[in-house]
């Protein structure tokens, strides 16, 4: 009997033991869950203002009518004629183009061919990105002759070629801004002119 007593007694702080035990690692993986959770809000800017997305740090996307803070001064002044005024339809973003000042000319890859093209580039975002591309022109241009010089015979022939072509040029001009201001901002590529000889 006296074993019988020994083991019922041996039982007992085991028992004890095993609800405490059971608290302590529930309230451990409550405050795990919790602290996660508040964490996950925080990033999310849900709580604590969290870190600023992408799309909030750089140039604003401007909707029709939206005043621009960082518009480029008009050459020649509003002298005359009617303010601008957007159309009801189409996109619903402001488009602001810039023209690149000067021609490019570049050899084709594996060719005795040239072309030459004159470019502009367009943005529906505020006027930081014009100001970016004529800040950094010098090292746009460069990195879009690359492309050009980079680019087969073939694809000049094609519409799906030149449209191929813009968009590497696109996306060219915005590793450029990204590298020197931290974002892109142009949306697309148009050629004025193009001549391959």
């Amino acid at each position: 009997m006296s074993k019988d007593k020994d083991k019922a007694e041996g039982d007992a702080p085991a028992k004890a033991k095993s609800p405490l035990m059971l608290i302590v690692i529930t309230a451990v993986l409550m405050l795990a869950v919790g602290g996660g959770g508040a964490f996950a809000m925080v990033k999310m800017g849900i709580i604590g203002g969290g870190e600023k997305k992408h799309e909030e740090l750089g140039p604003k996307l401007l909707k029709k009518g939206d005043v621009d803070p960082y518009a480029p001064k008009k050459e020649g002044g509003d002298e005359g004629g009617a303010k601008e005024v957007d159309g009801e339809g189409g996109s619903p973003y402001q488009t602001n183009y810039y023209s690149f000042h000067d021609d490019f000319t570049s050899n084709l890859k594996n060719s005795t061919s040239l072309v030459q093209a004159s470019i502009a580039c367009s943005t529906h975002r505020d006027g930081r990105v014009l100001m970016w591309l004529k800040k950094h022109e010098l090292a746009v241009r460069s990195a879009m002759l690359a492309v050009l010089a980079d680019t087969p015979d073939e694809d000049m022939q094609s519409p799906e070629g030149k449209e191929k072509l813009a968009k590497r040029l696109t996306a060219a001009i915005n590793k450029v801004l990204i590298a020197e201001e931290g974002y892109g901002g142009v949306d697309d590529v148009y050629f004025k002119s193009l001549l391959v000889q």
